[in-house]
């Protein structure tokens, strides 16, 4: 299937998607980024107060918190499948009553396995509120125009731990950890599920039950099973995994060299801008190159910026340079995710497609926090873990490739 035949037939009409898909957008950026900041950008703040408090061990807390990532990276292809019957409506809204017990449970849990069992429902809860569902809503809904409104809902989202960090750590200080979940517990009662509810009722096209089955085998099967699908899922699963373990190692790394904290973390909070930036640059790339061209040089450039990282030790403005390079590629390479699978195969089945493909994706995110740790020792420092990381970012590239789809008949 080539480019223009797979975005050609778009759901719905100019006249389908205004003006409700356009409310639909504005509430998935206040939702997406309060899923992010309640659930994720919330725990690396509240994580030290709770140890300190209950006596739990961090590692134990962070355990509990990536097994989280786990369970909602297991969910993505079933809860694909799932929006592609129900529309993002059911499924989002769900999700959203899902999450608030989830987070009361964390506030409430009483001993480290009830915690554990509450993180465990949150994950669940993410596979339907985190970026994946709400990029299939949005592909749907616009089709041809869809890079425009991933950018404005990343560009949003992007914003979740420069609002929830701090919003976060002025409840514990109030309240405490408990009573800090307990209230984004009900934050998330009365925003994001009124929301989803309300919001997220633009047109969806259902695949027919007569022929679902069919089109299951005919369409979805032959494409996971192809080539250019099994290396768009290595390329970007290696992509995700060097980003975030880039991310989260980068205060160890500068440490290391003799940063001072306040150093290390204006070098991590450039990234982040670089992120937003990065996510501004796509749309112009999306005109200059094709998916196979877009994809091999966004993964090359977090593979090179990665590299810089693990050479450049000073000086400090020019770690900060090369930091913010590297938060640039990082943003580009989100929407990259986001519209890899629709670029290939279309808008039809995007849904069941990106959730398989999302699944190792957020695997790999999950296992990121520990890269720096199970490899520093052995390699014998971070920049040699970077060295490793700008490795895989490497083979990223190679693998992009191969991402493109056989002509069919």
């Amino acid at each position: 299937m080539t480019r223009a035949s797979a975005t050609a037939p778009d759901a719905f009409t100019a006249a389908d998607v205004a003006p409700r898909a356009r409310r639909a957008l504005i509430a998935l950026c206040v939702t997406v980024t309060t899923s992010y900041g309640v659930l994720f950008y919330a725990f690396p703040v509240l994580a030290p107060a709770i140890s300190a408090d209950t006596g739990w061990p961090l590692a134990h807390l962070t355990a509990a918190f990536s097994a989280a990532q786990v369970v909602a990276g297991l969910g993505g292809a079933v809860v694909g499948r799932w929006l592609e019957r129900s529309g993002p409506r059911t499924v989002m809204t769900c999700g959203a009553v899902a999450a608030v017990p989830a987070v009361a449970g964390i506030a409430w849990a009483p001993a480290l396995w009830v915690f554990f069992a509450a993180w465990l429902a949150a994950g669940a809860a993410m596979a339907g509120l985190f970026y994946p569902p709400a990029f299939a809503a949005l592909t749907r809904w616009y089709g041809q125009r869809r890079t425009g409104a991933l950018t404005v809902l990343t560009l949003a989202a992007g914003l979740a731990s420069t609002v929830f960090a701090p919003l976060a750590a002025a409840l514990e200080q109030a309240l405490g950890w408990r009573g800090a979940y307990l209230a984004l517990a009900g934050l998330f009662a009365v925003v994001v599920i009124p929301l989803h509810a309300l919001a997220l009722v633009a047109p969806w096209r259902r695949v027919a039950a007569a022929s679902r089955a069919r089109t299951q085998a005919n369409a979805v099967g032959p494409v996971i099973a192809s080539r250019a699908f099994l290396a768009l899922t290595g390329a970007l699963t290696l992509g995700a995994f060097g980003v975030y373990a880039v991310v989260v190692n980068l205060v160890p790394l500068l440490d290391a060299r003799g940063f001072d904290p306040s150093t290390a973390a204006w070098a991590l909070g450039i990234g982040g801008i670089g992120q937003v930036l990065g996510r501004l640059v796509y749309v112009p790339l999306e005109h200059r190159a094709g998916p196979l061209g877009r994809a091999v040089l966004v993964l090359a450039a977090c593979a090179a910026t990665t590299a810089l990282l693990a050479v450049v030790s000073s000086p400090a403005a020019l770690v900060m340079a090369v930091a913010l390079t590297a938060g640039v590629a990082r943003g580009i390479l989100t929407l990259l995710e986001a519209t890899a699978v629709s670029d290939r195969w279309g808008i039809e089945r995007y849904a069941t497609l990106n959730g398989v493909l999302h699944t190792p994706l957020m695997l790999a995110v999950a296992l990121a926090p520990w890269a720096g740790a199970a490899m520093a020792g052995p390699l014998g420092g971070y920049p040699a873990v970077f060295a490793v990381l700008a490795a895989l970012g490497a083979v990223a590239a190679v693998l992009a490739v191969f991402t493109r789809p056989e002509r069919s008949g």
